[in-house]
């Protein structure tokens, strides 16, 4: 997958071969979004496009609603492509959301991104916007266009419930992991690297891989989960339990930072400096503070066992 970062002067990035195009914010790279995208890739084929993708960064919020201005992601820039090239994209557009950009008039939008820009069709989702004040929308797309088909793809429902990044967030806050690995077609990952924490986890018995996400992901709600660890050096998973957190038995949560802890079962090489990925199977608890050592380790006890019953239902492969 060629990426192109859409900087001025835009000329500079045309020269590429004919196009259908998927526009969209595509944060989470749900089943709503992953039905825009195949739609573009059935028209490609049927029209013998090469097949791209053009998102935004950072999230548009960051310049029209500061006050809600969303900095954390369901899948940050790199997760975002790593998923796109497996879903077979040749062409990732990236454009960057500036303040001057959300001032553009909506027929320059048009011109300079799309008809400019060899795209043959424009796919996006039903409610997309773009242009000055987000005026546009896709029945003024398809009658402004020039050089180009229009396509818009209707609501996606799981349930009778509209899939959407707000409720995939929503669920991961509450800890309602399996609802929003439903509406993601996928278990939601977090990658990281494993470094060094306080070990206090080997000195009773359960030692942890302490893992630091490498871009600003949305992070679960403060608990212990059932969770998966894949190593990027071998490829290989391993069966563990995680508790994200401040460990308040041990801190004053006020002034804690959070961090990600996994237990990986039957595990006792060091990997610290590894490259990791944490899929997120099933909340267990909230985090919670203990009166001692022996109630902790109880506890821990406990939720090993039920991560351990978790996982083994769902036939993982290790």
């Amino acid at each position: 997958m060629i990426t192109i970062q859409m900087n001025q002067p835009l000329e500079a990035h045309y020269d590429h071969p004919e196009i259908a195009l998927a526009v969209g914010f595509f944060d989470g790279l749900h089943l709503g979004h992953q039905a825009v995208i195949n739609e573009m890739i059935k028209i490609a084929d049927q029209k013998s496009l090469k097949k791209a993708v053009m998102t935004f960064d950072p999230h548009p919020s960051v310049v029209l609603n500061p006050e809600k201005k969303r900095t954390d992601y369901l899948t940050p820039l790199n997760e975002k492509k790593r998923l796109l090239e497996q879903m077979g994209i040749d062409y990732l557009f990236i454009v960057p959301f500036t303040s001057s950009f959300a001032k553009m008039e909506e027929r320059d939008f048009i011109q300079d991104y799309f008809t400019n820009n060899k795209v043959k069709h424009v796919i996006a989702g039903f409610d997309f916007t773009y242009g000055k004040f987000g005026k546009g929308n896709m029945l003024k797309l398809d009658s402004d266009k020039v050089g180009f088909e229009v396509t818009a793809v209707s609501k996606q429902a799981l349930n009778n419930e509209k899939i959407s990044t707000t409720q995939i967030r929503e669920d991961l806050h509450s800890g309602a992991i399996q609802h929003a690995n439903a509406q993601l077609g996928r278990t939601y990952k977090i990658t990281g690297l494993v470094v060094q924490g306080e070990k206090r986890g080997r000195t009773i018995g359960f030692p942890t891989a302490n893992v630091m996400p490498n871009e600003e992901f949305v992070l679960p709600r403060l608990g212990v989960y059932a969770v998966t660890l894949k190593r990027e050096s071998t490829g290989v998973s391993y069966h563990g339990v995680c508790n994200i957190g401040v460990k308040p038995t041990f801190h004053d949560p006020e002034k804690s930072q959070v961090s990600i802890e996994v237990n990986i079962f039957d595990f006792n090489e060091s990997i610290y400096g590894e490259r990791v990925e944490v899929s997120w199977y099933d909340f267990i608890r909230p985090e919670q503070k203990f009166d001692g050592i022996d109630a902790l380790i109880h506890q821990i006890n406990q939720d090993k066992q039920t991560a351990i019953d978790i996982l083994s239902k769902l036939n993982l492969q290790q």
